[in-house]
């Protein structure tokens, strides 16, 4: 699940000292569209829900442990579906449970 840490405007729009804080976090690169994932032990697939995603998503990951690195390394990783609220990532079945990423979601 993604847990969500930045301010959001309202629908109906917000006062101005609202909108420049969340202008200036944009501005400062804080634009709310990162997480992490862990790929899931013992399967060939990790599904990722959020919110933020859809179909036409790019998404952009790094690995965090030398574990996840590997993956990279051995060029068993990529993302094989999105969808509107998650994407999957197909990888290699291993039994290591600490193969954990940072992503970014553009659009």
């Amino acid at each position: 699940m993604t847990e969500f840490n930045y301010r959001k405007l309202p629908p109906q729009g917000g006062t101005p000292r609202e909108i420049a804080s969340v202008v200036n976090l944009l501005v400062d690169g804080k634009n709310n569209a990162t997480g992490t994932f862990t790929l899931t032990a013992s399967a060939t697939t990790t599904q990722v829900t959020d919110l933020r995603a859809g179909t036409d998503s790019v998404i952009l990951y790094v690995p965090t442990t030398a574990n996840a690195s590997a993956e990279i390394g051995a060029g068993s990783i990529f993302i094989s579906a999105r969808a509107d609220s998650s994407f999957t990532i197909t990888h290699a079945n291993n039994s290591q449970n600490d193969r954990t990423f940072i992503y970014a979601i553009i659009g």
